[in-house]
């Protein structure tokens, strides 16, 4: 899924020293510092409505460089797609102060153009439509698997039983990684994802974890590209190895950073799209139903919760030249935070945008505006076609099996803020 989200802020309710920690960003005004009060992580959207109606851009820094928030979705969608708006490295960043021990997601993520163009069109070779068309029947089979077992039980957390192993075992399928290594792969996931914000919002427990799990990716998969060049197999890594153009290939760095990024794009962001529209459909029993009467709504549903609740809520840029956007000046070297949580409620592009429907886009005549779900312009997520497709057999097999969906405890969120997600799901599955 998309992994356009490292340059973020944070948002969690572990603790109050967690909230504190949102002072790194002074001068902030019109309370868009409240983004990082933990108190909110659970439903941001009327704060973001809030700083939506307040002003185009509010500021989280007023020295330089300065660091605003934008919420409109044409603002939004402007930056992503203007070639002024890019990245820098992280020393000159206005996100996050970096140490020398600073480590993280990196590759495609946070190149820009020629690198970005020549990183994608090579991955683009080896990650074809027939590579991930191929990973349907794992999916549909295991989607079968999860939930026989889960009608084992009368309630079930839904992310551990469900959402979270198929698109971790289909992930590291694709990578080559063996089952008995899903385990910690999963964990090196959580600590890259939750290293996507920025440093300001991070206690040193979590830098140090960040740190910890990018140099032990590092290390397994130095050696597991080692033994694919000796004796190639049938996954994504071995033809990212043996891919070429015009003697052009990908380095030892370049394939590390590549695979991290679809560790954590292709797995995390998944767990979270296929829990938020689960625990949507079950708050309206009336459009799982309309789902289950036709399935050839579930794409539909999909984007619709991609627009309604993204699992990424938003994404970073910096101005490469001065510029303008959303109605103020930006310095070269400011940074902006486009909140795509709040540009896909933005009422002057969708109609009822704080209701979760399912046929919003299910029309084929008049088809509603886009969402940044993964995101926008040259980054736009080369993981989306793996993501639709689990997700979207994933929530068919759900619609065979279990015929009413119950929550049975408030969801509680994980502490990540760009990439949000739902930590536990306890819910009531009547199975048919």
């Amino acid at each position: 899924m998309t992994a356009e989200h490292a340059d973020a802020a944070r948002s969690g309710d572990r603790s109050g020293a967690t909230a504190g920690n949102a002072a790194g960003f002074a001068g902030s005004s019109s309370g868009v510092h409240e983004i990082f009060d933990p108190r909110r992580r659970s439903d941001p959207y009327p704060l973001y409505r809030a700083l939506r109606e307040a002003a185009r851009c509010h500021w989280l820094s007023a020295a330089s460089p300065r660091l605003g928030v934008i919420t409109r979705h044409a603002d939004c969608v402007g930056a992503l797609q203007e070639p002024v708006w890019g990245h820098v490295p992280m020393e000159t960043s206005a996100f996050r102060p970096v140490t020398e021990q600073d480590e993280g997601l990196r590759s495609m993520l946070r190149a820009n153009p020629p690198t970005h163009t020549r990183l994608r069109r090579l991955v683009s070779r080896a990650f074809t439509p027939a590579t991930i068309a191929r990973f349907r029947p794992m999916a549909r089979a295991l989607s079968v698997e999860l939930l026989d077992a889960a009608a084992d039980h009368d309630e079930v957390d839904l992310v551990e039983a469900f959402a979270r192993p198929l698109p971790l075992r289909v992930i590291c399928s694709l990578l080559g990684v063996p089952a008995r290594d899903e385990k910690v792969f999963g964990a090196w996931a959580s600590a890259l994802t939750r290293g996507l914000d920025p440093d300001q919002v991070l206690d040193p427990v979590e830098r140090a974890q960040r740190t910890e799990a990018t140099r032990a990716f590092a290390e397994y998969f130095t050696e597991l590209i080692a033994r694919r060049r000796a004796e190639p197999a049938d996954d994504l890594l071995s033809d990212l190895i043996a891919v070429q153009e015009q003697g052009d290939r990908l380095s030892v760095t370049e394939l590390l950073d590549i695979c991290v990024l679809l560790l954590v794009a292709g797995y995390d962001t998944t767990v979270n799209l296929v829990a938020n529209a689960v625990l949507a459909l079950a708050r309206d029993p009336g459009q799982y139903a309309a789902l289950r009467a036709d399935r050839e709504l579930v794409p539909a549903a999909i984007e619709e919760t991609l627009r309604h609740d993204p699992p990424v809520q938003w994404t970073g840029r910096t101005a490469l030249a001065d510029t303008e956007l959303a109605g103020q000046t930006f310095q070269a070297g400011d940074g902006v935070v486009l909140v795509a949580g709040a540009a896909h409620r933005d009422p002057e592009v969708f109609t009822d945008p704080d209701r979760f429907d399912i046929t919003r886009y299910a029309s084929s005549t008049v088809p509603a505006p886009r969402h940044l779900g993964f995101g926008h312009g040259l980054h736009y997520c080369l993981g989306a076609p793996l993501a639709r497709l689990e997700a979207e057999t994933m929530l068919t097999a759900l619609l065979d099996r279990v015929t009413r969906l119950e929550v049975t405890a408030e969801p509680t969120y994980r502490p990540h803020l760009a990439v949000r997600g739902v930590e536990a799901l306890r819910m009531r599955l009547t199975i048919r």
